[in-house]
């Protein structure tokens, strides 16, 4: 079921951004220009799977001879004159994303038919064809557009254009009353520093006490000052020098019972065997849903008054 509310679209970025450098050679520079924080109304996992699967494309089309591989994002004003040109959209204010390569580029002849269903230049096992056809089914269900440039020899360049929402930044966190408050002491740690500063201020606003680690080392040297002053850690996955689950089993070795949540994008990096064995209170998939998380801290810690 989904769920469009005002999103963010420059985090969700900043996470695909950290998820695609994984899977990508050393051989792809990877660029990036963020100059927006506007709202957009969204489901955040299909805003997600949009970014996953354009990046995705860029880097296939520079993986055997590497290259550039650039995101952006800017707020733009459309006209009368441009919105005349695609009946799909209004003039008014959008977020403009542009993710663009350096690869091949796509023949003229395969242009006009890259967004069908089933449409694909990739080699036979490599893909089904409905990466593009996804996307753009998505852009057209937020009222946007995508569209896309390319020159033989020269690259590829997609652009999507998505209406900017008129939702105040902080109605998410303090206008849905369905989103439990709650007390106790959380040890937050992520290496994104927008995604760790807005994490602690919504989840100062539900009344949590919040101390924010950027790594997992520093959350493991907080931790043992003082074992006992956190009530739960809440923590990402991919972290560099040393991820979430690393981070978890060292605090459990101190603190058998402390509950512990990780984040992730990486379901396949977590099984049901490794999360039991870890001994996991939550497991919640990035993008993160604000009221998910609200919901699953409330009631673990409920659970948990005096661990």
């Amino acid at each position: 079921e989904l769920e469009p509310k005002p999103v963010q679209i420059h985090l969700i970025v900043k996470e695909a951004l950290k998820l695609i450098k994984a899977s990508l050679p050393a051989t792809i520079e990877i660029r990036h220009d963020i100059n927006s924080d506007s709202l957009v109304l969204a489901d955040p996992t299909q805003i997600h799977q949009v970014l996953m699967n354009l990046l995705t494309n860029a880097g296939h089309a520079r993986r055997e001879s590497g290259g550039i591989l650039h995101i952006s994002l800017s707020d733009v004003t459309l006209d009368r004159n441009f919105a005349s040109r695609y009946p799909e959209i209004r003039p008014g204010d959008y977020i403009k994303l542009t993710v663009s390569d350096t690869g091949h580029g796509i023949p003229r002849e395969m242009q006009d038919r890259i967004f069908d269903p089933f449409f694909t230049t990739k080699q036979e096992g490599e893909g089904t064809g409905m990466g593009l056809a996804v996307v753009h089914g998505i852009v057209r269900s937020c009222n946007g557009i995508i569209t896309l440039y390319s020159e033989p020899g020269e690259g590829a360049t997609f652009t999507v254009f998505l209406p900017v929402s008129g939702t105040g930044g902080q109605q998410e966190s303090t206008g849905l009353p369905d989103i439990p408050g709650g007390t106790g002491h959380i040890l937050i740690v992520d290496d994104e520093p927008d995604i760790l500063n807005i994490s602690k201020e919504m989840l100062t606003l539900l009344g949590y006490r919040v101390t924010p680690a950027s790594d997992g080392e520093e959350a493991l040297a907080l931790f043992k000052e003082d074992p006992q002053g956190f009530d739960l850690l809440l923590t990402d996955m991919t972290m560099p020098r040393m991820t979430g689950d690393r981070l978890a089993e060292e605090v459990l070795a101190i603190r058998p019972h402390l509950p512990v949540v990780i984040s992730t994008g990486y379901s396949e990096k977590l099984s049901e065997a490794k999360i039991a064995a870890l001994g996991l209170r939550g497991l919640i998939m990035k993008p993160v849903i604000f009221r998910e998380l609200a919901v699953m801290l409330h009631d673990i810690l409920a659970q948990n008054p005096n661990q």
